[in-house]
């Protein structure tokens, strides 16, 4: 089956997606092609995970290091037998407490997956989505889909179908426009191969979430071995054009005030207004707490990139909850030059 014309947008439906929409987009999938989707976390960019062919053109769309893994979403708790050759009791427990939803869970892959999908390693990131459009499709296509953020590797990642088609255009074959994502970050990553669950990302859902539901502590991994086997944990990432600060709250005003004063265009991404009103500050100022926060982080920056400022000041919040990816994600895009 040929390759479908390359750009196409569908609007969808983000509750009640057309049964002809996905039918349309799992062909795409099935022919080897590449689809952008909504997910609950950010869009993601789909192909069949089960084809190093179809695999490779993600990496290539995104410009992605190869050894770089990407997760594999499945449409339904039994499939993930189908991608891991075990699936330990802890990850049962997981599976059962949170999926669908923002977990990704690192077991050992099952010999069906190819290497490519995989980043060369012998585990597989896994997880089941709950956007309706997401797993709508996955179980329309009839094989799991591989879907890193779909996005330019290291750019924003993208809440909007419009950001997808800022970064890759018409590298993708069909783009499922379901609105904006719900959470804004991604999934939790948790590496249940050993005896001792270890959170090599943290994402959509809290850690806090995971221990509760365990019953014990979870680890939160570092270092460069731990990190090689969760996507999203190595290389630049999340970075906006412009440069990004990271200020407390008590700071936000002198910093951005010290920033304006050397002649500098401003872009400030706060949930507390620091009261400064300036020709060259571009202020994005998020209202309903951290849940709201998380949701605008990726937008709000690419906006005050195309407002064109020249540094991007960040407010920081604290390490609890959805805190704990918010500083993850703002220190990897601060870090990144």
């Amino acid at each position: 089956m040929p390759r479908p014309t390359a750009g196409r947008v569908l609007k969808v439906d983000p509750e009640r997606p057309a049964p002809e929409a996905i039918a349309e987009a799992a062909r795409v999938l099935r022919a080897g092609g590449l689809v952008a989707f909504p997910t609950e976390t950010v869009y993601g960019l789909g192909a069949d995970a089960l084809s190093a062919e179809a695999v490779a053109r993600i990496y290539a769309a995104k410009g992605r290091p190869a050894d770089n893994p990407l997760i594999v979403h499945v449409g339904d708790p039994e499939e993930v037998w189908r991608v891991a050759r075990e699936v330990p009791p802890l990850a049962r427990r997981l599976m059962e407490r949170f999926w669908p939803g923002p977990l990704t869970l690192v077991l050992p892959r099952s010999p069906v997956v190819p290497l490519a999908t995989t980043g060369g390693l012998d585990t597989v990131a896994v997880r089941m989505p709950s956007h309706p459009v997401a797993l709508a499709l996955v179980r329309e296509a009839g094989t799991p889909v591989a879907a890193p953020s779909a996005n330019r590797s290291g750019r924003p990642s993208p809440t909007r179908a419009e950001h997808v088609l800022e970064d890759l255009g018409e590298a993708v074959d069909l783009v499922l426009d379901g609105g904006p994502c719900p959470v804004g970050v991604e999934s939790t990553v948790v590496d249940v191969t050993g005896p001792v669950p270890v959170v090599l990302r943290p994402g959509g859902l809290p850690r806090e979430a995971i221990e509760e539901a365990l019953g014990r502590s979870v680890q939160v991994g570092a270092g460069p071995e731990l990190a090689r086997r969760s996507p999203g944990t190595r290389y630049r990432h999340y970075a906006p054009s412009a440069p990004l600060v990271i200020a407390s709250t008590n700071e936000l005003a002198a910093v951005v005030s010290g920033l304006l004063s050397q002649g500098k265009s401003v872009g400030l991404l706060a949930m507390h207004d620091p009261g400064i009103r300036h020709e060259r500050l571009r202020a994005r100022i998020v209202e309903g707490g951290l849940r709201a926060y998380a949701h605008e982080l990726f937008d709000a920056l690419r906006a005050l990139d195309r407002e064109g400022c020249q540094v991007i000041v960040a407010e920081a919040v604290e390490e609890r909850g959805l805190g704990l990816a918010v500083m993850d994600r703002l220190r990897r895009a601060a870090a990144s030059r």
